[in-house]
């Protein structure tokens, strides 16, 4: 995620007001008052109850629409903020319900990656501060990440195996100056698998997955086993195609270019040990080649844009939900934190599990503009499978729905 000047916001919204509505899509407001805010979590243990993560280390909770006084979790000591960094993601454990647990993505004050592990307390409504834990990476309580503080990557998700899928940015500065993203010996610039379901005491509080595709090496001189795929400069967001309701389980990633190209990454449901390019290649464009990739072939987006379109990708969700109407159903999601602009694109899927993109579409002007959708830092799902839009200059989560209903023959629209 760039980090830009917040926009000005010229619309003043209601809470549950339209902030526009056309014959298409509307966003409603569903709640206000965040201060940076970057990710949105739904409790599965309470459709009313969201988790909302706010860059500075915050952690609220909104329960109906409503954002309650006590924090859920509040890590500002803990956490380096400003830039790209900050308290970057959340993903609540398969077992939440049981296991209460829950893990967080932040940068530590010395700058390096921190992947902790906490449980809620006897209130479900806050954690319990004094069980974190820190997964150990090579018996380092963090991820090194050099000394710039761009590109920290930042998200967390479970996938439908049950493990812990982390992304890393590649340590930052321009063009990976250090090829972080093809070396095998680094976890920087990759997306990692792991097992987090270990007992409390289990030392670095997880174990690699023995399908894995690098679990046993596989390369000269060998790979660290956490990778799962290499070849990602930053990805900002990603999720996977909920199977629940009917999805592929496939994992899909936006991760932000350089000076050129911004992409989707798609990857069928198990498909690990794929190369995505960078820093060889920019989306589907040879980039930085001077070192040669860690291993062939590389994949290519499954959708691309260029500078004219927007500058930083934020990756988003295949919809499954009902208030969009069918149209919309199997439709991936994403928009641009620069440009703020909210988009869609239709997955048709091969009998072979990979996916082609086709039917962009455009939403941003019949949602209100840029004035209302302001940075687009992330989406968030419901318990229903509906779209939350975190407008992360303005602190507002707002909710995708579909079009409002016409007007009853005789009564008019009160401006």
């Amino acid at each position: 995620m760039k980090r830009l000047a917040a926009l000005v916001v010229i619309l003043a919204l209601l809470p549950s007001q339209p902030a526009h509505s056309q014959s298409g899509l509307r966003v409603l407001e569903y709640a206000s008052g965040f201060s940076l805010p970057v990710a949105i979590v739904q409790d599965p243990t309470n459709a009313s109850v969201q988790f909302v993560v706010e860059q500075g280390g915050r952690i609220r909770v909104v329960n109906g629409g409503t954002v309650l006084p006590t924090d859920f979790l509040d890590l500002r000591s803990a956490v380096l903020a400003g830039g790209e960094q900050g308290l970057l993601g959340l993903a609540l454990a398969p077992d939440y319900s049981s296991s209460g647990r829950f893990y967080v993505n932040f940068t530590s004050p010395a700058g390096d990656i921190v992947i902790a592990r906490f449980r809620r307390s006897a209130n479900p409504l806050v954690a319990d501060a004094s069980s974190r834990f820190d997964l150990k990476f090579g018996g380092l309580p963090f991820i090194p990440h050099p000394t710039n503080s761009n590109h920290n990557g930042g998200n967390l998700a479970f996938g439908p195996d049950g493990y812990l899928y982390i992304g890393t940015g590649d340590g930052g500065s321009g063009n990976d100056p250090n090829h972080n993203a093809q070396n095998p010996a680094q976890l920087l610039g990759k997306m990692l698998r792991i097992n987090v379901n270990v007992p409390e005491t289990h030392p670095p509080g997880y174990i690699v997955p023995p399908d894995n595709p690098f679990y046993n090496g596989g390369l000269p001189g060998g790979v660290l086993p956490e990778i799962w795929a290499f070849g990602l400069r930053n990805p900002w967001r990603y999720s996977f195609d909920d199977v629940s309701r009917g999805g592929t389980g496939a994992l899909i990633i936006g991760d932000v270019g350089q000076s050129a190209y911004e992409e989707v990454d798609y990857e069928p449901r198990g498909r690990g040990g794929r190369n995505y390019g960078w820093r060889n290649r920019e989306g589907a464009h040879d980039n930085v080649t001077t070192l040669p990739p860690a291993y062939l072939p590389l994949t290519d987006p499954i959708y691309e844009y260029g500078r004219s379109q927007g500058q930083t990708v934020t990756g988003g969700f295949v919809y499954r939900g009902t208030s969009l109407g069918p149209s919309f159903v199997g439709r991936y999601f994403f928009a641009d934190y620069v440009a703020g602009r909210l988009w869609s694109i239709g997955l048709s899927i091969a009998g072979s599990g990979e996916a082609a993109a086709s039917g962009f579409i455009d939403h941003t002007a019949e949602v209100g503009g840029t004035a209302v959708l302001g940075n687009i830092s992330s989406f968030g799902v419901d318990s229903r499978g509906e779209l939350f839009v975190l407008n992360y200059s303005a602190g507002r989560v707002l909710r995708l729905v579909g079009a409002a209903p016409p007007t009853p023959t005789g009564l008019r629209i009160i401006p």
